[in-house]
C-alpha cells in the first residue's frame, strides 16, 4: 500500500510493545480494513524480523497448534515450519485469521501466562463473531485492539493533506477557519464521502483517481461481505442477514432514522432478528446508536435497548450499496443532502464511535416531540449534537434539551465555518473528528 496509508492504530501498537502488562494482542475489524497491512508494517519496522502466519490461506498450520499448547513447542513447531528461527524480544509473531483456529485462540492464553517473552499479534476479520460465543478463549489473557475504516483525518494523510490535518488537530480558537481552507476541506470531504475509508478504496483514488473503478471495489468488498454471510454465519440466520444488511440504508434514508424491523417485512419480529443483527455488529459491519431520554452518565444505563439506529461501518460502502453515482460529485452539496442527510449521519457516526469512544446514543425527549442526533460524553460531561446536512439550519431540539437540562453549550455540526453563535457552537463537518479538542477551547 506503500508508506502513504499512515494509521493512527500505529501509535497504539508501539504502546502495545512497550506496555508492562503487554499480552498477546487480538487485532479485531472488519474485513478489508486493513488489519494484516499495519501489523506486517509494524513487523517489518519494529523488530528485527516479523514472522507471518495466515490460517484461511494456509490451514495447514493449524496442525501445529494441535498437539500441544505448551509455548515452546508451539515456537519450536513454527520456527521449523517457516525455516526461520523465531526470537523472543527481539521478533515479532503475526497470527492472521485466528478465527479460523480454536487451538491457536487457545494457545494465546499458555503464552500469556508461560511465555510472556514472545510479541504476538493476531487479527481477523469475523473474530468479533468469533468471540462472542462461549468457551472460545479465556478471557482476560490478551489485550485488545479494533481497527476501524480510514478516518477523515487519516484520508487527509493518505492524501498528502497532512498540514491541514496538523492545522485542525492545533486550531487554538473559536473563530472561523480562513475562508480558503473552509472550501478546501468541505470539498476534501466531498471524496471522502464517495471513497469512505476502506484502505483499499483510497490507495486507487491516490494511485489513479478513478472514481468508476472505486464503486467496482465497493462492489467486491460488499460482495465478500455477503459470501462471509454464507460461510459463518448460522444457517438460519444467513436471509436475516442479508435482509438486515439491505436494510441498513432503506432505514437511514427515512425521516425518523429509527431502525424498525416490521419494516424489513411486515411479520418481522425483533427477537427473531437480534442474533442476525448481533452477528453483522460483531463483524464490524454496523453499529447502533442507542435512544436515551435522560441527560446522565453512564448513559450506558439509561439506553433503551429495544430503540436504536443502525449505521453502517463505511460510507463509501453505503453509497455503493444505494448505488450512488460518481456524477453526484460533480454537483455541489448534493451528496450531503441526499437521502434526508443519511451520509452526514452515518458519517458522524463513524467517527465519534472512535473519537471518544464511549458508544452511540441519541435523544429524544419524553413526549418524543423533540429528538436530537447524539448525545456525546467529552471529558466527564455530556452534551448534545445537532447534525445538519444543508446551510439553513434551524432547531427546535436543541433549544427543548436546553430547557430540559441547560448544558455548557450545545452543538452542532454543519457544512457552515466554525461559529459561536450565541448557546449554540457550529462545527464544520471536518471538524467533527477534532471534537474533544473544539470542546476543550469552550
Amino acid at each position: 500500500m506503500g508508506s502513504k496509508m499512515k494509521r493512527d492504530i500505529y501509535k497504539e501498537l508501539l504502546k502495545w510493545k512497550k506496555s508492562p502488562r503487554r499480552k498477546p494482542l487480538i487485532l479485531r475489524g472488519a474485513r478489508q480494513t486493513g488489519k494484516t497491512y499495519i501489523l506486517k508494517e509494524f513487523g517489518a519496522k519494529e523488530y528485527e524480523s516479523c514472522h507471518y502466519f495466515n490460517f484461511e490461506e494456509t490451514p495447514e498450520v493449524n496442525s501445529l497448534f494441535e498437539e500441544s499448547l505448551k509455548p515452546n513447542r508451539i515456537i519450536e513447531m513454527l520456527s521449523i515450519y517457516s525455516k526461520k528461527k523465531i526470537l523472543p524480544k527481539k521478533h515479532l509473531i503475526i497470527l492472521d485469521e485466528i478465527q479460523e483456529s480454536n487451538e491457536a485462540l487457545i494457545a494465546l492464553k499458555y503464552f500469556n501466562e508461560h511465555a510472556s517473552e514472545y510479541h504476538i499479534v493476531s487479527a481477523g476479520s469475523l473474530l468479533g463473531v468469533k468471540l462472542s460465543r462461549p468457551k472460545s478463549f479465556p478471557v482476560g489473557k490478551v489485550n485488545f485492539l479494533d481497527l476501524y475504516p480510514m478516518t477523515f483525518p487519516e484520508f487527509l494523510d493518505a492524501c498528502q493533506e497532512s498540514g491541514l490535518r496538523e492545522f485542525l488537530g492545533n486550531y487554538n480558537s473559536l473563530n472561523p477557519i480562513p475562508k480558503a481552507l473552509h472550501l478546501e476541506l468541505i470539498g476534501l470531504l466531498r471524496k471522502y464521502y464517495f471513497i469512505g475509508g476502506m484502505p483499499e478504496a483510497i490507495k486507487y483514488y491516490i494511485e489513479q483517481n478513478d472514481f468508476f473503478e472505486i464503486r467496482k471495489i465497493h462492489d467486491e468488498i460488499l460482495t465478500s461481505y455477503q459470501l462471509d454471510f454464507a460461510k459463518h454465519a448460522n444457517r438460519s440466520d444467513i436471509p436475516r442477514l442479508s435482509l438486515i444488511w439491505d436494510n441498513v440504508p432503506v432505514q437511514l434514508a427515512r425521516e425518523n432514522k429509527k431502525f424498525i424491523f416490521s419494516a424489513i417485512k411486515k411479520s418481522a419480529r425483533s427477537r427473531d432478528y437480534e442474533g442476525a443483527l448481533q452477528w453483522l455488529k460483531d463483524a464490524g459491519l454496523i453499529y447502533q446508536a442507542y435512544e436515551t431520554s435522560k441527560a446522565e452518565l453512564p448513559q450506558l444505563g439509561l439506553a433503551k435497548s429495544s430503540s436504536f439506529k443502525v449505521y453502517m461501518a463505511d460510507i463509501g460502502l453505503l453509497g455503493a450499496k444505494v448505488n450512488l453515482t460518481q456524477s453526484i460529485l460533480t454537483q455541489k452539496n448534493e451528496l450531503f443532502q441526499t437521502y434526508h442527510g443519511a451520509f452526514v449521519e452515518n458519517y458522524c457516526a463513524t467517527h465519534l464511535l472512535i473519537s471518544p469512544g464511549t458508544g452511540l446514543y441519541y435523544w429524544k425527549s419524553e413526549g418524543k416531540k423533540a429528538e436530537l442526533d447524539f448525545i456525546l460524553e467529552i471529558n466527564g460531561t455530556l452534551l448534545p449534537l445537532e447534525v445538519k446536512a444543508g446551510i439553513n439550519p434551524k432547531s427546535k431540539s436543541l433549544a427543548s434539551y436546553k430547557l430540559q437540562f441547560n448544558p455548557p453549550i450545545l452543538l452542532r455540526t454543519t457544512l457552515l465555518n466554525l461559529k459561536r453563535n450565541g448557546d449554540i457552537l457550529n462545527i464544520p463537518l471536518y471538524m467533527l473528528p477534532f471534537i474533544e479538542r473544539i470542546q476543550n477551547l469552550i
